[in-house]
């Protein structure tokens, strides 16, 4: 499982890498010039393609055709094209969104005019064609265009997808970090794509605006945690390739917020976002996984508004 390394990753660093993107633009800061990728060979002809900014990228190389889980910011969609072009001649035939988030969907409508077929859970495609809001920074988004739109959506537990020579199967687990979540399982290659449900490393979002709470997405890395061995590779959201220990770890670090955030409610300590920030209950948790205060504090307003919710 060694790396095959295109060109250097660039890093780019916006509330501390912790949460995903909910713009489908890209956010302001980066050189998109200037942002390349990191390929990791999977095994199976199964590969991860990361940037440091969008969200990560699982191809799945058949005899006939390729299934793609996720295609980062609309910026990076020739140079997505050209380090698969590097893994494998054949045609990419599926594009799977993860979820909404534009750090994931914001290759759509690119990969569309190139003939793929993009694939979601049906409140993707909801969501994408009425606009959303950033729960975390409250900027609107406008209504994706029809050409970003998934053509291809599933509504309930999940899917099958198959090229010649590899299947995916995609379930959808309930409002987790989004209403539209799915994750991907490559059974053959024992590799399981999470989208934004686990965060290798970091605390993640969860979009309460939009279907998200974290009460969801426990279940969710419970579900993967039933379904994998010691062996699978996870590909997640954001982050560096992890592992089953290291689902567990995050999976871990959830239920603790969500448990400690329920109780100092319960007992009255805390009636308001703003309270919850300014007690800063998650002091112990913040070195291993905040980026920066920024992004402690976004851990905080998401744990608060899904222990409040009814």
């Amino acid at each position: 499982m060694k790396p095959l390394v295109f060109s250097a990753i660039a890093l780019f660093c916006l509330n501390g890498a912790a949460f995903a993107q909910t713009q489908p633009t890209p956010p302001v800061g980066p050189d998109w010039s200037k942002v390349e990728l990191k390929v990791t060979d999977l095994g199976n002809r199964t590969y991860m393609l990361e940037n440091g900014i969008s969200g990560n990228v699982t191809v799945a190389v058949g005899d006939d055709g390729i299934i793609m889980v996720d295609g980062q910011h609309a910026p990076m969609h020739d140079k997505l094209k050209a380090a698969i072009a590097k893994l494998s001649p054949q045609p990419v035939r599926y594009l799977i969104n993860t979820h909404v988030h534009g750090d994931h969907t914001g290759g759509n409508a690119g990969f569309a005019k190139d003939g793929v077929t993009i694939v979601s859970h049906i409140n993707v495609r909801n969501r994408l064609a009425a606009g959303t809001t950033s729960n975390l920074t409250g900027a609107a988004n406008a209504p994706a265009p029809p050409e970003a739109l998934p053509s291809k959506t599933y509504d309930g537990g999940g899917i099958t997808l198959e090229v010649k020579g590899r299947l995916a199967q995609l379930r959808h687990p309930a409002n987790a970090h989004t209403d539209g979540d799915t994750y991907v399982y490559f059974a053959d290659a024992n590799v399981l794509s999470t989208g934004d449900t686990f965060n290798n490393g970091h605390y993640q979002n969860s979009d309460w605006l939009n279907g998200g709470n974290l009460k969801g997405m426990i279940a969710a890395d419970d579900s993967y945690l039933a379904l994998i061995n010691d062996g699978t590779k996870v590909v997640p959201g954001h982050g560096p390739l992890g592992t089953k220990a290291q689902l567990k770890d995050f999976r871990d670090m959830v239920a603790t917020s969500l448990a400690r955030m329920r109780q100092l409610i319960a007992d009255g300590k805390v009636k308001s976002e703003a309270e919850a920030i300014e007690l800063k209950p998650f002091a112990d948790l913040d070195p291993k996984w905040a980026g920066n205060e920024q992004a402690a504090r976004n851990w905080v307003r998401v744990v608060y508004h899904s222990a409040a919710a009814p």
